[in-house]
């Protein structure tokens, strides 16, 4: 019974424990809750300035208008017992969001301001940096390569005091007409001073809500830029390289033309000496008929020929081993000339198949 009892009283604190943080969560919870709304209040009272705690709102039916303006302590005591209404309550917090709205856009517009004022200084710093590194590299060029090479004297200082008075003419010029541009750019700055003064007088100052869609509809066009943008790039990477492309083509093409031309004089070359050839054939064919009509003759001469003296025989035979010396000397020629002439044509014929398959 005893033990019973022990284990109602454990479970009995184990559910009063859960209870307890379960009311010490909500209470902190509340407390965060009241200390936002507290310091909102604070604020919002800080920010009336010289107003009085009783007319913190104007008009009928105001913030604190129900304590009175009582200054006495029994009218303070009893203005503690009031309590701010719903309404009231909604009404500060919508003020202190337009008061922080506005404190925002007046930060974000400064930040901004600063922004494109380091941006300002900074393009401005490179552009000098560069503009030194020109003047640099100019001076280098124009006077001190020249110094050095002709290791100075009294020319050398004179060319270098005309080249900084052309310098100094040049800036001087270029200052000028930054002058009318700055001049110009504020005629223009007084120009849309005045019409946005006039949009101010006829009622065309925009509200919250138009400054809102105007920043939708610059947001929308900011994204359709950086698509177009992207666009742009990946163009630019597609004619880029299809630049390298047609690059490679036209090296190409260019090497094809001079393997072309090497062709077409190697061709130009072995026609000629196949025309020499030819000329040579033709040559040796003629002198071989004339050789064969001589042989006729003398083989002619030979079947009628009677026997004739002895020496008349020797010398004759004499000469016809030499006209037969001489007819397989011409022989061998023409077999030569021949084959060379065989070998010349097909050599011909496979650079003529070569060359059209080269040019496609």
């Amino acid at each position: 019974m005893a033990d019973d009892i022990k284990q109602l009283a454990d479970g009995a604190s184990e559910e009063d424990n859960k209870c307890l943080v379960e009311t010490v969560e909500d209470l902190r919870r509340s407390n965060a809750a009241l200390r936002v709304e507290t310091e909102m209040f604070e604020r919002f009272i800080r920010r009336q300035g010289t107003k009085d705690d009783g007319a913190l709102f104007d008009g009928p039916g105001g913030l604190f208008q129900e304590m009175g303006m009582c200054q006495s302590r029994k009218a303070r005591l009893a203005q503690e017992k009031h309590r701010l209404t719903m309404e009231q309550k909604c009404d500060v917090s919508e003020r202190e969001y337009d008061t922080m709205w506005d404190e925002l856009q007046h930060l974000k517009e400064s930040s901004e301001r600063q922004m494109h004022l380091h941006q300002a200084t900074l393009e401005e710093a490179e552009v000098r940096l560069s503009e030194v590194k020109k003047a640099s590299f100019e001076f280098d060029r124009d006077v001190a390569k020249v110094i050095r090479e002709k290791k100075g004297g009294m020319m050398d200082a004179e060319k270098v005091i005309r080249y900084i008075e052309d310098r100094i003419k040049a800036k001087e010029a270029l200052v000028e007409k930054l002058r009318l541009k700055n001049g110009a750019l504020r005629v223009q700055k007084r120009k849309l001073d005045l019409q946005l003064k006039q949009k101010g007088e006829v009622g065309e100052v925009r509200h919250h809500v138009d400054f809102q869609q105007l920043k939708i509809k610059n947001t929308q066009y900011l994204q359709q830029i950086d698509i177009l943008n992207q666009d742009l790039l990946r163009l630019k990477l597609l004619a880029g390289s299809t630049q390298q492309i047609l690059h490679s083509h036209k090296n190409k093409l260019q090497q094809l033309i001079n393997e072309s031309k090497l062709l077409s004089n190697e061709i130009a070359s072995r026609d000629d000496v196949v025309a020499k050839m030819e000329h040579e054939t033709r040559q040796a064919e003629r002198e071989c008929r004339e050789a064969e009509t001589v042989n006729g003759q003398l083989r002619r001469q030979l079947e009628s020929f009677s026997v004739p003296p002895l020496l008349d025989y020797i010398k004759a035979k004499s000469v016809h081993g030499e006209l037969e010396q001489t007819v397989r000397s011409w022989e061998r020629k023409v077999v030569i000339a021949e084959m060379a002439l065989r070998n010349n044509t097909k050599m011909l014929e496979k650079l003529q198949l070569q060359v059209p398959e080269q040019q496609t």
